[in-house]
């Protein structure tokens, strides 16, 4: 299906479901393409799932994935193709780590530790749920958003989009001075169209969902936008811990925020509820913010 020229729906999910299935190319070695019409460098939460579907091949399939941990260490070229290397840290009677370091050119370019756990039961609470936000039908959906800013995402705006994605209060790519100052980015999020019934896929496509709009709730806080008359961004790191199971292909409201930013570098921080009000997943990632002219 397609969108005023986008791919969107169960087309654009089929699209990641291939970006995310990678060739084997030895017992702890994959490679991994990127998609045909992508941005300039490589989408961070693109990476961060290949990396998790790398690692999580290696794991005994009773264990799941908890936590990972990650760093982008240099842009990725999304017309050469990504090859990522797993190390086996350790298998535990209940727990499994591994680290797996994507390379391009010989060269890392994100490298991350993830740990898996069989279930087990325990303790059992969260934090109060989640606020009381307009449910996603109530919520523009990302077409309306885009039919007043046409030309204001660039690439982004043309790209497949595999991700349902409505935002509560005003996105960061509005023209400079259209957002008021929130100290909360609020969106509806799901995969928009189905997954198969595969947990480790539901993790990394949740994955590459949470860098989306993370980053931009350091923006939030002041009102500011991205491009031209804004700010310029990347992602340093990126953390995810998952709490409860889920899945990706229903709607989660990812909850950020940010609790600091200083030297260029701004610092946020997210969760995940399911629409029944589930603390499903938390995040938090540093990023590099700079200012640029109109």
């Amino acid at each position: 299906m397609t969108t005023g020229g986008v791919v969107v729906g169960q087309a654009a999910v089929d699209q990641l479901l291939e970006v995310l299935d990678l060739d084997a190319t030895g017992s702890m070695a994959f490679r991994g393409m990127s998609p045909p019409v992508g941005p300039q460098r490589v989408y961070g939460g693109q990476v961060a799932g290949q990396a998790l579907v790398a690692a999580g091949r290696t794991v005994a399939p009773e264990r799941f994935v908890h936590s990972l941990h990650g760093y982008f260490v240099r842009p990725g070229d999304p017309a050469e193709p990504i090859d990522y290397r797993v190390e086996d840290v350790r298998d535990g009677r209940s727990f499994s780590v591994r680290r797996s370091v994507a390379y391009q050119h010989e060269k890392p370019i994100f490298f991350m530790s993830a740990s898996f756990q069989r279930i087990e039961e325990g303790l059992e609470h969260q934090a109060p749920t989640p606020p009381d936000v307009p449910v996603p039908d109530e919520v523009p959906t990302m077409a309306e958003r885009l039919a007043r800013y046409p030309d204001r995402l660039g690439i982004w705006g043309r790209i497949p989009r595999p991700i349902d994605v409505r935002y509560v209060g005003e996105p960061g790519w509005v023209a400079p001075g259209d957002r008021p100052a929130d100290p909360h980015q609020r969106v509806w999020m799901r995969i928009d169209g189905k997954l198969p019934d595969d947990p480790l896929l539901h993790a990394c496509a949740l994955t590459y969902a949470s860098d989306l709009t993370l980053l931009d709730s350091v923006l939030s806080v002041h009102g500011e936008v991205w491009g031209p008359g804004g700010v310029v961004g990347a992602s340093l790191d990126h953390a995810l811990w998952f709490h409860r199971p889920f899945r990706a292909d229903e709607w989660f409201l990812y909850d950020c925020w940010s609790p600091s930013a200083s030297g260029a570098r701004g610092l946020a921080t997210g969760r995940m509820f399911t629409a029944d009000g589930r603390h499903i997943a938390s995040a938090v990632q540093e990023g590099l913010l700079r200012r640029v002219g109109a």
